[in-house]
């Protein structure tokens, strides 16, 4: 009951209040029952009053009143007003120490109600002649007391290094300061001397270690005395992994590596692969820590062990010989044989000696390779032996293997061959048809004065292209259509899945074979890999800086990169193409094209259909209305993804309107739900999932949620959304949906922003400066009241006077104009 939260549990909260004060029953029970309502926070502010009583009344088992207690840590604010009658039972020496213990707990997540009584806390600390469990239980009080404990640092840290004192209390005093943070930064060196001091009992030092990792980021020397404290001091394996656990998780990048590889002989952490800049990171922190160790045997032995590990698991590079021979003197100056595991790395890296019978050997060296790449394709561990391993490819190839594999088109295609449906997996060709993509849509290229057609300019992905133009232009879908017809081997990347770098993005394609990210990187510049990168408007400035940067080192390969409009310095190496909207007789002829994809059952087909198209464009783009209504009218229809909506929405014998598309097809979709499941769409809940999943960047529908919602998307009808299925590596068939279009996620999004509440009003505020909520502020301009929306036109105006980015703005007061 106390699990299920206030709200479910409110309507029963005197029953079980009745439970806890009924002596007839089993004191388990009420001993349950207090701990319940300590979890149902302002439902039981009216009684408060009756747990203290159960708690004060001396007459009552022990158990039950430890329960109330401990109900008393979770009350929180409701609590405050018996602050003076929780101290009074903490004093009482006269109590069970348990409900003491529990009473000091509570205070300490009083806050500043307690703040009159911290002294009286402390005392209790450091009182010697009370029972441990109640000194600890006021060292956790003070530890989460925060400001209001700082005057008392000092004290605690005396008690810590009181060796008189129990170890169960010094190590809760360990916590407590690690709680204080800022505060106990001035004693960092007497808690290490804590750790050092071997004589100290192991908990102790283990709440001390843990302790340093709260209150700052440790150096490497402070780590090394950890390290020697905790692994090598008799420590039980499980608190030797708790701390190995507790400090990967929040340490600095420093530490987490080298505790990654230091430890238990067997331990389970150490990386099965490294790359050369992973393992050139890894040497230079391992020399960091060479000197700290001197005086740790057991330490230095295996620090020692993990440099030869990693110096056998990677190719190095000339430039790398320093750090190698550094590590070579230190280890055979101090006696380790691990010295000529690395004597060998270096002196392999400084030269070969060549096979005699060149020629004979050459010729049968170069027939096993061309064996392995024509086996390549069927035996995986061939990729992974071969031509994917550094090591292997530069000593068996000779050299000139990685070179034929980077330069001849040939070889290129079969190294990446059987990675073709990774490559491709996010371009979702299985539902798409090159046939049904329109053709006529044009481009305007920097040095030409007339737009032309797009499949003309761009027949293939060659040089360095950024393809820029509004939501709904169908740069995705373009991209999709070059990708399908492309004959060279594409590489298809959400500029999403770039935020780590493009190089990471395509390796993590490769499942996890291409281990030498240097051969990568040259067969791009060679041209080995044509690259798409799709929604640099979508993410964050940074990772739109990762992805130019990598276009202007690899200025050789061939990449296509697309992008609605927004503030932002290019790829100096690319031309920008700007795709068109579409003009009025290529509308026309884009609805009719649209017929072959129609649904089966549509209700208006043929002549009829294309009559009911003709009718529709002769109404919506009379010059018999105002030239800013036919302008509006015209830039709704000049959008291809708006235009299929049309095309959708007369197939069903439907008078588009052109400003609410979307909102006219969810309505279409909300009276069929309604119809066919006797329920009404669940539009605010789906919204609000839908915020979540643009606020985590997520792309998949959560269609466990809503799976009859999704269905109803799906509906071949309104194909508001798609659907991919594939087999996991069990094995096993997946499906996931998405939205087919960010002009359809929008109007989920915009319902957010909606209605006159704070939290809708904030969002219109925050997310101005948000490329991924762009699209939201243009349908505003027709779903808000006009007031509203001429208000959120100044706002808009005045964030982009103040950012220099008119991405948002300027768009905005154009749209508005009609309505204006």
């Amino acid at each position: 009951l106390g699990n299920l939260g206030e709200e479910a549990v409110k309507p029963y909260v005197k029953d079980i209040l009745d439970l806890l004060k009924d002596k007839t029953v089993d004191s388990t029970v009420r001993y349950g029952a207090a701990k319940a309502l300590g979890n149902l926070g302002e439902a039981i502010k009216p009684y408060v009053k009756d747990i203290l009583d159960i708690l004060k009344d001396k007459t009552v088992n022990s158990d039950v009143r430890h329960g109330a207690a401990e109900a008393f840590e979770n009350l929180g604010e409701v609590a405050k007003p018996y602050v003076k009658d929780i101290l009074d039972l903490l004093k009482d020496k006269t109590v069970d120490n348990g409900v003491r213990s529990s009473a000091a707990v509570a205070l300490g997540n009083l806050g500043e109600a307690a703040k009159p009584y911290v002294k009286d806390i402390f005392d209790i600390l450091k009182d010697k002649t009370v029972d441990p469990s109640v000194r600890y239980g006021a060292a956790r009080a003070l530890g989460n007391l925060g400001e209001l404990a700082k005057p008392y640092v000092k004290d605690i840290l005396d008690i810590l290094k009181d060796k008189t004192v129990g170890y169960d209390v010094r190590s809760h005093a360990a916590e407590a300061l690690g709680n204080l943070g800022e505060a106990t930064k001035p004693y960092v060196k007497d808690i290490v001397d804590i750790l050092k001091d071997k004589s100290v009992d192991s908990i102790v030092r283990y709440g001390a270690a843990r302790a340093l990792g709260k209150i700052e980021k440790l150096n490497l020397n402070n780590i090394v005395v950890i390290l020697d404290s905790i692994y090598y001091a008799g420590q039980s394996e499980f608190a030797q992994w708790r701390f190995l656990s507790y400090f990967l998780s929040g340490g600095t990048d420093e530490v987490k590596t080298l505790l990654t590889w230091l430890g238990f002989p067997d331990t389970k952490t150490i990386p099965a692969h490294l790359n050369h800049e992973q393992a050139d990171k890894t040497l230079k922190i391992f020399a960091q820590a060479w000197e700290p160790s001197r005086d740790f045997t057991r330490l230095r032995e295996d620090l020692a062990k993990q440099i030869a590990v990693v110096a056998r698991k990677v190719s190095w590079q000339p430039q790398d010989i320093v750090i190698l021979e550094t590590h070579y003197n230190n280890l055979k100056n101090a006696g380790f044989n691990e010295a000529d595991s690395l004597q060998s790395v270096i002196v392999n890296l400084k030269g070969w000696q060549w096979f005699l019978n060149a020629r004979t050997t050459i010729l049968i060296h170069a027939a096993f390779w061309l064996l392995l790449i024509f086996a390549y394709p069927k035996f995986p561990q061939v990729q992974a032996i071969f031509f994917w391993n550094p090591w292997v490819r530069r000593i068996l190839g000779v050299g000139y293997v990685g070179f034929l594999l980077a330069w001849i088109p040939f070889f290129r295609r079969k190294l990446f061959e059987p990675f073709k449906p990774s490559l491709l997996a996010d371009a979702g060709l299985d539902n798409f048809n090159p046939q049904t993509y329109f053709p006529e849509s044009q481009v305007k290229l920097p040095s030409a004065e007339k737009p032309q057609a797009i499949t003309q300019v761009l027949p293939s992905i060659t040089g360095q292209i950024v393809l820029e133009g509004d939501s709904g232009l169908g740069k995705s879908m373009f991209l999709r259509h070059l990708v399908k017809t492309s004959p060279r081997i594409v590489v298809y990347l959400p500029a999403r899945k770039c935020d780590k770098g493009v190089i990471e993005a395509i390796q993590a394609k490769l499942h996890g074979q291409a281990q030498d990210a240097d051969f990568l990187k040259n067969l791009i510049y060679s041209g080995a890999l044509d690259i798409c990168i799709d929604g640099l408007n979508e993410v964050t400035a940074d990772t739109r800086a990762k992805i130019c940067q990598f276009v202007e080192s690899y200025f050789r390969g061939n990449i296509i990169m697309t992008t609605q409009p927004l503030e932002w310095t290019p790829p100096s190496t690319a031309k920008i193409y700007k795709l068109q909207p579409l003009e009025q007789a290529q509308i026309q002829q884009f609805l009719l094209s649209r017929q072959p994809r129609l649904p089966k059952d549509a209700k208006v087909q043929g002549d009829d259909y294309k009559q009911a198209c003709n009718n529709y464009l002769a109404q919506s783009l009379s010059n018999q209305q105002s030239s800013e209504e036919l302008a509006a009218n015209q830039r709704v229809l000049s959008n291809p993804m708006d235009l299929t909506v049309v095309a959708l929405m007369i197939s069903q014998g439907e008078s588009p309107d052109l400003f609410h598309l979307q909102e006219q097809q969810y309505n279409l979709i909300a009276a069929e739900y309604l119809q066919e499941r006797n329920q009404e769409f669940p539009l605010k809940k789906f919204s609000d999932a839908v915020y979540q999943m643009r606020l985590n960047d997520e792309q998949a529908l959560p269609a466990d949620d809503f799976y009859q919602v999704v269905q109803s998307l799906e509906d071949e009808k309104y194909k508001m959304v798609v659907s991919r299925q594939w087999q996991n590596e069990a094995g096993a068939a997946k499906r996931e949906w998405y939205f087919r279009h960010d002009k359809i996620m929008d109007f989920f999004l915009v319902q957010n922003f909606l209605g006159d509440s704070d939290e809708a009003n904030n969002r219109l505020i925050d997310h101005m400066g948000d490329s991924r909520f762009r699209g939201v502020y243009f349908l505003l301009v027709n779903l808000l009241p006009l007031d509203a929306a001429k208000e959120l036109k100044e706002k808009l105006v005045q964030y982009a006077a103040d950012t220099k980015d008119h991405t948002v703005s300027d768009t905005f007061v154009q749209l508005l104009r009609p309505r204006a």
